[in-house]
Formats: C-alpha cells, sequence, structure tokens
C-alpha cells in the first residue's frame, strides 16, 4: 500500500517525477524545456503544491499571469488538449507515488486550477 503525501519532501519527490515527465512529453514538454533555470523553478513549484495541499503560505507568485505569458511566448497555442495531457500526467504520477486523502486532494485541486488557468489564458488574449 502507497503512503499519502505527509509534507514537503513528498511533494518535492511528486513534482520532481511529474515534470521529469512533463519535459520528456513530445506534446507539452516544449511549453517547458525553455526554462532557464531549473532548480529554482522546481522550488518554486514545490513551493506551489506545499501551499496548495498545506496551506503552508510559502508560495508567492501568479500562476495565471506566468501562464499567459507562456501562452504568449508559443503564439497564443495552449490549447485545453495541452492541460488534459498535463492534467493525465499528474494523475498518472501521483497514482505510482501516493494514494489517500492528500493525493485525492491534489487531483481535485489541479482540476479546478486547470481550467481557471486556461481561463486566465483565453482572457489574455483578448485583452
Amino acid at each position: 500500500m502507497k503512503e499519502d503525501l505527509k509534507n514537503r519532501a513528498d511533494v518535492n519527490k511528486l513534482v520532481l517525477s511529474f515534470y521529469s515527465k512533463v519535459r520528456k512529453n513530445e506534446e507539452i514538454g516544449y511549453f517547458f524545456n525553455n526554462i532557464q533555470n531549473w532548480d529554482e523553478h522546481l522550488e518554486r513549484l514545490t513551493d506551489f503544491w506545499e501551499t496548495n495541499l498545506f496551506y503552508t503560505g510559502g508560495f508567492r507568485g501568479n500562476p495565471a499571469i506566468a501562464h499567459a505569458k507562456v501562452d504568449k511566448e508559443h503564439n497564443n497555442s495552449i490549447k485545453e488538449y495541452h492541460f488534459g495531457i498535463w492534467m493525465n500526467l499528474w494523475f498518472q504520477t501521483i497514482d505510482e507515488l501516493f494514494e489517500g486523502e492528500m493525493a485525492q486532494r491534489l487531483k481535485d485541486n489541479a482540476r479546478k486550477m486547470s481550467t481557471h488557468l486556461f481561463l486566465r489564458i483565453y482572457q489574455s488574449r483578448t485583452s
């Protein structure tokens, strides 16, 4: 039986495994592979998901602005399809590593967030 996520180390393990898959994925990897400092970016992503899961408050930033910027850098080409691939990889990675209430919360939060981020990307194209 797998354990549930309990702390930052678990979140970091998830983030590292997940983004390793994302970067190799032919359909969405190119949105991520031009990040200059991956170590720093992975720390920020760990901060984000740790805050999202455990309410630690350690994350500072605006994911909607960051995603709209990436979309603009890629000629407004991010589609719902890309979010679907991201979600499938996210769920797959969670299921490989963890199970329990916190794992489910990360899935539920990612579903809500993906909808919100895509809508914000779409809105940014018209403003």
